[in-house]
């Protein structure tokens, strides 16, 4: 059997995901950020997500 990570429900943890020709911004937490075309774009969000939900 896989071992999975356990993450706490305080922790947040962001990722980026492409859509077709955009990217978006997704956190652990069920937060998603609105759709970008330009991936610099859905980092500065992820790294805003972070900022705030600290």
């Amino acid at each position: 059997m896989a071992q999975q990570e356990e993450i706490t429900p305080l922790e947040h943890r962001t990722t980026t995901v492409e859509q077709g020709p955009f990217c978006l911004a997704r956190c652990t937490c069920g937060w998603r950020g609105p759709a970008r075309r330009a991936r610099s774009l859905a980092r500065t969000d992820a790294e805003n997500h972070l900022t705030v939900a600290q």
